[in-house]
């Protein structure tokens, strides 16, 4: 919802077939996420081409069979404004 209020402020929409998964805070924080292995799985299997986590959940995705990792980019996230530059303005 940030992203999507921030974006319409700036009148520009997302990318398509981008997923966000994680809380951004306005406070400067990505909440981590209990299953980003099912998550990326979904992601996947619903045709994501992109796929934006919390840079927390980069030793599970180790876990990601390599026929999944490979059908989509996974992007890892520090803050809540990168979120923004990589699902808005690049």
């Amino acid at each position: 919802m940030l992203l999507a209020l921030c974006g319409g402020l700036i009148e520009r929409s997302t990318k398509g077939g981008l997923i966000v998964v994680g809380a951004l805070n306005l406070g400067g924080s990505v909440e981590m996420i209990p299953n980003p292995v099912a998550v990326a799985e979904l992601a996947v299997e619903k045709g994501a081409a992109q796929l934006l986590m919390p840079i927390s959940s980069r030793r599970q995705l180790l876990d990601l069979a390599d026929e999944n990792g490979n059908k989509s980019e996974h992007r890892l996230l520090r803050r809540p404004g990168d979120a923004f530059m990589k699902a808005i303005l690049e």
